[in-house]
C-alpha cells in the first residue's frame, strides 16, 4: 500500500489531541470521529495532518500549497458556522485541483436541502413522507394537506440538530410552536413531514459509479418509555448517559420482511445516483408497521467514528475500520472531478 500525505480537514474546535490519556468517554464524543480517522490513518502508515478550519479558506490553500497532499480527507460539516457552506469548501478543493474524500459539491447541496431532496426523490418515485415547508419571516399558517402527527425539523441542518421528542407534534398549536422554535433557535426554515411509526433502519453505500451497499442496520430503543417517540433525536445520537438509560443501540437489522433487504439496497442505490452522491453515504429509512419503506434522508459523509453504525455495518461484511478508511481514500483518489476532464 502506497503511503500517502493526507490532509484531514475538520472544524477548528474539533482538532483532537494526540493521545486519549486522561480523556473521558463524554469528553471525546465531540471529536471522536476526527481522532479515530487521524489515529487510524497514521497507524496505517499514512502521513495524516489534521487541519482546523473555521471561516478562512486561506489556511486550506496554504496547507495544500505547502504540504502537497495526495488527498484531503474531508470531515468538515460546516464553514463560518453554516452547515450549508461545507459544499463550498469542497468546491474550493476542486478549484485547487485537490483530490478529496467523500461527497462532491452537488451531492452535498442536494442532500442538505431537504425539500429539494424530497422533490427529486418524488420525481424518481422513491417513497418519502409527505411534507410542507414553513419559511422564516412569514406567518405560520398550518395547512390541511398533511395528517397529524408531524415531525418538524430544520430544512438544512443535520446531525439531528434541533430534533427532540417535542419535534413530533399532534395539533396546530404544537405545530406552530415547534416551527417557531426552529425559526428562532435554529434560524432556518422549517419542514414538517408526516411522522411514520415504525422501525428506524439505515443502509450505508460506498462508491462513485459502481456502488456497494452495506447490511441493513437498525436503531433499537429497548427501554424507551411508550409515550416517547422512537426517533433519532440529538440526545439519542450524542448523549451517552441517555443512550444507556433507554437502551439505545444500533445493530444489524433482524427479522425483516422477506425481500426487504434487497428492496432497501435497490432503493439506496437509486437514491444515491438520483442525488449525485459520491464517496460514501448513509440512507435513513422508516419501515412502517404496514411494511412500507420510506426514505427519510440521505446523509452524505455520515459519521465515521469507530464503533458507530456506518463503520460497524462495513465491518459486518469483512471491511474493518482501517480498510474502510482506505476504501474511502481510494474512492476519493478515483473520483473524476470536472477539472480532470
Amino acid at each position: 500500500m502506497k503511503k500517502l500525505r493526507v490532509l484531514v480537514l475538520m472544524h477548528e474546535d474539533l482538532v483532537p489531541p494526540d493521545s486519549l490519556q486522561g480523556v473521558s468517554e463524554e469528553e471525546m464524543m465531540a471529536w471522536k470521529a476526527e481522532f479515530d480517522v487521524v489515529a487510524t490513518l497514521r497507524e496505517m502508515g499514512h502521513e495524516a495532518r489534521p487541519l482546523g478550519v473555521r471561516d478562512e479558506l486561506s489556511v486550506v490553500r496554504s496547507a495544500i500549497l505547502d504540504g502537497r497532499p495526495h488527498i484531503a480527507f474531508n470531515l468538515l460539516e460546516e464553514f463560518h458556522g453554516v452547515g450549508l457552506y461545507d459544499q463550498h469548501v469542497v468546491s474550493y478543493l476542486e478549484l485547487m485541483k485537490q483530490p478529496y474524500s467523500g461527497c462532491n459539491p452537488r451531492g452535498l447541496m442536494l442532500t442538505h436541502d431537504k425539500p429539494l431532496m424530497k422533490k427529486i426523490l418524488a420525481f424518481h418515485r422513491i417513497r418519502s413522507p409527505r411534507f410542507t415547508v414553513f419559511t422564516r419571516h412569514r406567518k405560520i399558517v398550518p395547512g390541511r394537506q398533511l395528517s397529524f402527527p408531524l415531525l418538524v425539523k430544520s430544512t438544512t441542518e443535520d446531525a439531528s440538530l434541533g430534533i427532540s421528542a417535542d419535534s413530533v407534534v399532534h395539533d396546530d398549536k404544537q405545530l406552530k410552536d415547534r416551527v417557531h422554535y426552529v425559526h428562532e433557535r435554529i434560524q432556518t426554515d422549517a419542514i414538517a413531514e408526516e411522522y411514520i411509526e415504525g422501525r428506524e433502519i439505515y443502509m450505508g453505500v460506498l462508491g462513485n459509479q459502481r456502488l456497494q451497499t452495506l447490511p441493513v442496520w437498525e436503531m433499537h430503543f429497548s427501554r424507551m418509555p411508550e409515550d416517547v417517540p422512537r426517533i433519532a433525536t440529538a440526545k439519542v445520537k450524542w448523549d451517552i448517559a441517555y443512550q444507556k438509560k433507554h437502551g439505545i443501540r444500533t445493530a444489524e437489522a433482524k427479522n425483516l420482511p422477506p425481500g426487504m433487504e434487497r428492496e432497501v439496497a435497490q432503493l439506496s442505490r437509486r437514491a444515491y445516483r438520483a442525488l449525485h452522491l459520491s464517496g460514501y453515504a448513509r440512507m435513513d429509512y422508516r419501515l412502517s408497521e404496514e411494511g412500507q419503506l420510506y426514505l427519510l434522508e440521505a446523509n452524505a459523509n455520515p459519521n465515521l467514528s469507530y464503533g458507530e453504525d456506518f463503520a460497524e455495518s462495513a465491518h459486518a461484511i469483512g471491511l474493518p475500520y482501517d480498510a474502510l478508511l482506505q476504501r474511502i481514500v481510494n474512492l476519493g483518489l478515483r473520483y473524476q472531478a470536472a477539472w480532470q476532464g
